[in-house]
C-alpha cells in the first residue's frame, strides 16, 4: 500500500462532514457566527458593540459597522504593539503584510492562533480532501511538495511575533511533520530575496520527487522556469515525472493556464484552484470539471454580501449568504476569528450555484475601470484576453490597463500595458479581438464604445520583456504574495511602467 493510501484514510471523516456544504449551509454560517459573537464577547470590540446582548444576525447586524482597514487600523495596530483582549481574545502574535495599500501604507491583517488553525491550516486540509476525493489513484504523500511563500520579519521586535506574507506565517508555524513532504528547506523558502530564493528553490528541488506544486501562477512559473534552464530539459515531467497538481490561488490564473500546459505536457496534470487571502481562507475548487469554487461555510468566517452597484451608496444594502442573488456581482464582506469584524475585504465575487454554494471571484472593489460609467471589471478583462489569445495564439504574462481621460486630440480611451510572453502576429488585430470581446461582455462598455462617441478604440502598448518584475523589484515587492494591479481609475502606476518601458535596458 502506497503513502497515499495511507494517508488518504485521514482525510476520510473531513470528506463527510464536507458534504453539509450541500445540506446544511445555512446552519454552517449560523453556527460560526455565533461561535464567533460568544468567543469574542470580552474583548473590547466585544463590549463596545454589546456582543453579550447579540443573540441574532439582525442584532449583529445592527450592532456591529461595515468596516475597511481605516476603521480597524488603530485597534490592529495596538494589537501589534502587545495590547491583549482588543479584536480577539489574547494576544495575536502574527500579522500578514497585505498587498493591497490604504493610503499608500501596507495593511496588517491579524492571523490569531484560532484562525491560522480553523482558517487557514483547515483550508489547505480541505484542499487535499476534495483532492483525494476527485482522485482516488493519486500518489501525492509518495513524493515532495514545493510550496512557494514570501518572508517575514519581527514585528516590533516583540518576542515571537512576526510580521510578513502570510504564506511564510504559514511556512513558520507548520506542523513539523509536514516538513517531512515539503521542499525547499525552511531556511530557503523564507528567503526575502526572490532572486536568490527562486535560483536556490530551483537547485535544491531538481533531483526531488515532485509530486505537487502550490504557490501564486506568476512567482512559480518564474520558478518553473528556472528549473527547465538547470535541467535542460525541454518539459517539466522531465524533470518531475510523478507531478499531479498545481495548486493555486491569489491572483487568475486564465493568463498563464497556456503557458503551464505548453510546460507541463503530461495529460495526468490537475490544475486546482484556492482562494486564500491574508484575510482568510475561502473558497477551494471542489469540481474538477467546474472552474467554481466552493464557499467554505464551517470555518471561523461569516460572510456578508454588499451588491457592488450600491457601493456609493450612503444606506447599502447588506445581505448574509442566505441573500444572494445568482450573477449578481457582491463586495464581500467578512468577520472571522481574526478580529476582522464586518471587514470589506475588497474583493468582488458572483454565485454560480446556491445549493451548493458556489462563486467566481469577479475582481476588486478598487480595481476597475469606470472613467466613462463603462464599468470594466478584471472578470471581463481576464475573458477578454483569453479569447484574443486564443485567436491570435498569442500569450499574455502580465498587464494593466487604465484609463486615459483625454489626449492631445480631445480623445478619450483605456490603455492596456502588455508583457507578452508569445507576442501576436498583428497588435492590432489582436486590440480589436479585445475590444469586440469587451463589448460582448459588458454592456456598459459597449454604450460607450458607440460609435467611438463617449470612448475611443482600446490602445495597446507593449511591455519590454521582464518589465513588471522590474517594476516590482523597484518597489521592494519582488515575490512573495504581490501581484500586479490589473485595472485601476488611477494613471500612477501605468505611468510609471511606461517610463520605465521607455528606459534603455543596462
Amino acid at each position: 500500500m502506497s503513502l497515499t493510501s495511507l494517508a488518504a484514510k485521514i482525510f476520510e471523516p473531513r470528506q463527510r462532514i464536507l458534504e453539509r456544504h450541500v445540506t446544511d449551509a445555512m446552519a454552517l454560517q449560523h453556527n460560526v457566527l455565533r461561535r464567533l459573537i460568544e468567543t469574542a464577547s470580552t474583548t473590547e470590540y466585544g463590549r463596545v458593540h454589546l456582543f453579550a446582548n447579540t443573540h441574532s444576525y439582525d442584532d449583529f447586524a445592527r450592532n456591529v459597522p461595515i468596516n475597511t482597514y481605516e476603521e480597524l487600523k488603530g485597534d490592529i495596530d495596538r494589537m501589534r504593539h502587545g495590547e491583549a483582549n482588543v479584536l480577539w481574545p489574547g494576544t495575536v502574535k502574527w500579522y500578514a503584510k497585505s498587498s493591497g495599500t490604504t493610503n499608500d501604507k501596507s495593511k496588517f491583517i491579524p492571523v490569531s492562533s484560532d484562525g491560522l488553525h480553523r482558517i487557514h491550516y483547515q483550508g489547505g486540509f480541505d484542499v487535499v480532501a476534495f483532492y483525494l476525493r476527485n482522485h482516488p489513484k493519486s500518489r501525492l504523500f509518495d513524493g515532495k511538495s514545493l510550496i512557494l511563500g514570501g518572508s517575514h520579519s519581527p514585528n516590533y521586535n516583540l518576542p515571537g511575533s512576526l510580521v510578513g506574507d502570510l504564506s511564510a506565517i504559514l511556512i513558520e508555524n507548520i506542523n513539523p511533520l509536514a516538513n517531512l513532504f515539503r521542499v525547499p528547506k525552511k531556511s530557503t523558502a523564507l528567503l526575502s530575496d526572490f532572486e536568490l530564493k527562486r535560483d536556490r528553490i530551483a537547485q535544491e528541488t531538481l533531483h526531488k520527487n515532485v509530486t505537487n506544486i502550490s504557490g501564486v501562477p506568476s512567482w512559480m512559473l518564474s520558478v518553473l522556469v528556472r528549473v527547465m534552464e538547470l535541467s535542460g530539459k525541454k518539459h517539466l515531467e522531465e524533470v518531475w515525472p510523478n507531478l499531479e497538481v498545481f495548486f493555486h490561488g491569489g491572483i487568475a490564473f486564465t493568463p498563464y493556464r497556456k503557458q503551464y500546459e505548453q510546460l507541463i505536457t503530461s495529460p495526468k496534470m490537475n490544475y486546482m484552484e484556492t482562494y486564500n487571502a491574508s484575510e482568510g481562507f475561502f473558497g477551494i475548487q471542489s469540481d474538477p470539471d467546474d472552474r467554481s469554487m466552493l464557499l467554505m461555510l464551517d470555518y471561523d468566517v461569516f460572510y456578508e454580501f454588499i451588491p457592488t452597484d450600491e457601493l456609493d451608496s450612503p444606506h447599502p444594502s447588506v445581505v448574509p449568504l442566505e441573500g444572494v442573488e445568482l450573477g449578481k456581482n457582491y463586495a464581500m464582506v467578512i468577520s472571522t476569528s481574526c478580529g476582522l469584524w464586518r471587514y470589506m475585504i475588497g474583493d468582488t465575487v458572483s454565485f454560480t450555484s446556491r445549493d451548493p454554494y458556489k462563486f467566481i471571484i469577479t475582481g476588486r472593489t478598487k480595481y476597475f475601470i469606470n472613467a466613462f460609467g463603462e464599468e470594466l471589471i478584471m472578470d471581463n478583462a481576464e475573458k477578454g484576453l483569453a479569447y484574443a489569445c486564443e485567436q491570435t495564439g498569442a500569450e499574455v504574462l502580465e498587464y494593466t490597463a487604465a484609463p486615459v481621460y483625454m489626449d492631445s486630440n480631445a480623445k478619450c480611451r483605456h490603455q492596456w500595458l502588455i508583457e507578452f510572453s508569445k507576442e501576436p502576429e498583428n497588435l492590432d488585430e489582436f486590440a480589436s479581438l479585445l475590444d469586440r470581446r469587451l463589448q460582448e461582455l459588458n454592456s456598459d462598455y459597449e454604450a460607450k464604445r458607440f460609435h467611438n462617441v463617449t470612448l475611443q478604440h482600446l490602445e495597446i502598448v507593449k511591455a519590454r520583456k521582464g518589465l513588471f518584475n522590474d517594476w516590482l523589484k523597484s518597489k521592494g515587492k519582488l515575490g512573495g504574495q504581490h501581484k500586479v494591479l490589473r485595472l485601476s481609475n488611477s494613471r500612477k502606476n501605468i505611468d510609471e511602467l511606461l517610463e520605465m518601458n521607455a528606459e534603455p535596458m543596462s
